[in-house]
């Protein structure tokens, strides 16, 4: 078993470290600073019941109905308009004052889970890479279906810790960073996930 953990180790790690740079990241980081390390570990915790329910389904082999080519389309045309719209509201949104920050009420926890959940399950690169995972998996651990659930949890574990400190090295950035540079990450983040939608329905047609 202990071979499990360490494959799951190592996945978790490779995907927060080369692959982690899709339009969660940049929501992430927007929240650390904006709304606080709490509110950001919610939306990271958002990103780690979206990933467990997708590999739960991949393990079911419910995720192959994406793969049929109507469903693909239309998937791939949804989750890319979600992203640019997210983009769209994240780069036209003005950065808060500290004056007006301790004056506006943050959104309940509820709020930043949901928006990790969706803005990471809209993406069909996580799907697919999960499916090709599961298939990697699966060849390799065959019918061991408890190493199988250990590699998947450590792995899944390990990109929430990693996102847990993109957290809290991001709102530790905050004091360094002038109303000039906040209305620059909100620019970056907003004009990320709009490429990133955009590219989505491109691909889709392609």
């Amino acid at each position: 078993m202990g071979f499990a953990f360490r494959d799951g180790l190592i996945l978790g790690a490779t995907l927060s470290t080369f692959f982690g740079f899709g339009p969660a990241l940049f929501a992430l980081v927007q929240t650390s600073i904006h709304r606080g390390v709490k509110s950001a570990i919610s939306l990271a915790f958002g990103v780690f019941m979206s990933d467990l329910l997708l590999v739960l389904l991949t393990f079911e082999g419910a995720l192959q109905v994406v793969e049929e080519p109507k469903n693909k389309l239309a998937f791939g045309l949804v989750s890319g308009l979600i992203l640019v719209v997210f983009g769209v509201v994240t780069y036209l949104k003005r950065p808060k004052t500290e004056t007006e920050e301790i004056q506006l009420k943050n959104p309940k926890t509820i709020t930043f889970i949901l928006k990790g959940f969706f803005l990471n399950v809209v993406n069909p690169f996580i799907w697919i890479f999960w499916m090709g995972t599961m298939i990697a998996v699966t060849a390799t651990y065959g019918k061991n279906e408890h190493a199988i659930i250990a590699m998947f949890l450590t792995a899944l574990v390990t990109v929430f810790s990693f996102d847990c400190l993109k957290s809290y090295l991001a709102a530790k950035l905050k004091p360094l960073l002038t109303m000039k540079l906040l209305t620059l990450i909100n620019n970056i983040a907003g004009i990320g996930l709009i490429l990133f939608g955009l590219s989505l329905i491109i691909r889709v047609f392609l």
